[in-house]
């Protein structure tokens, strides 16, 4: 046995639900961690090494901590306390039923593909980009007075599509379950590598969600706007954009490594909180 492990934990306790989340989960901590640090969401992250980051809270929060702590290599247990809480793989009493195994010598660590996006301005200078992790999406959407705007697709220099519409979703495996599913597009294991691209509202009956190979890094060039049109990333970030502008989006540099739940599977998972594929109510069921 290797000795107990360092725990950051990150939680709100002003946040609705914390407080009784709290008293589940940071005593199972207390009995398996050497040490345990507890900081808020928005509290710089110590310069200390931790072995495993506790993060409470919905998505939100699960992906603002994720890209905070992807480049540390930092395994991340979410515990949901939102209303959906796909990201987290446990509820307060499943985390401190299973703590030993999640805070011990082997916790069942998988990793997930990020993306990094940066915007080249137009008429900007060879000045070196600045990329900005996500570990769900980015979108460039139309924004008000919500007039359709056009936007060029370019697949690794090698040339791509037009399209007019709503905006444009470039999403990792993990986010295709978020804003990508609910436009229409495929829903991807998260242990797979790949962009999975979906338009939004296009005008065109014949460009259909794609899934694209990572290696080749996409150019959204924007060809026409509205005065609001802003590049979201992972619905936390945002920027506004200008006629000819490129987002250039690559595969990130970084994996976010999250401890899974081992008594569930993701597809069992998008079936109970998605309700994937349920159907009618019928008289005889």
């Amino acid at each position: 046995m290797t000795a107990k492990p360092r725990v950051l934990l990150v939680a709100d306790p002003h946040r609705n639900g914390i407080p009784a989340t709290l008293a589940i989960v940071e005593p199972a901590i207390q009995d398996c961690a050497e040490n345990v640090l507890r900081i808020a969401p928005d509290d710089a992250l110590p310069e200390d090494h931790f072995d495993v980051a506790v993060v409470l809270g919905g998505d939100g929060t699960i992906l603002a901590q994720a890209r905070r702590l992807a480049s540390r290599r930092t395994p991340i247990a979410g515990v949901n306390v939102g209303r959906l809480g796909f990201l987290a793989a446990f509820d307060a009493e499943g985390f401190a039923g299973a703590a030993d195994r999640i805070l011990g010598d082997e916790p069942p660590v998988t990793e997930r593909m990020m993306l990094e996006i940066a915007v080249e301005s137009t008429g900007s200078d060879a000045a070196e980009l600045e990329w900005a992790p996500a570990l769900n999406e980015c979108v460039v959407t139309a924004g008000p007075p919500f007039r359709m705007i056009e936007l060029g697709l370019d697949f690794n220099g090698n040339g791509g599509p037009h399209l007019s519409g709503d905006g444009l979703i470039v999403s990792t495996p993990t986010g295709s379950t978020a804003y990508n599913v609910s436009a229409g597009g495929p829903i991807v294991h998260p242990s797979c590598d790949a962009f999975v691209i979906t338009p939004l509202a296009v005008h065109s009956l014949a460009f259909r969600p794609v899934i694209a190979s990572p290696d080749e890094p996409i150019t959204i060039t924007v060809v026409r706007v509205n005065e609001g049109t802003t590049l979201v990333i992972d619905g936390q970030l945002t920027r506004q954009l200008e006629i000819g502008d490129r987002v250039h989006v690559r595969r990130g540099e970084h994996r976010v490594r999250m401890i899974r739940d081992p008594r569930t599977e993701f597809w069992s998972t998008v079936v109970r909180k998605m309700r994937w594929a349920t159907g009618p109510t019928y008289r005889d069921r």
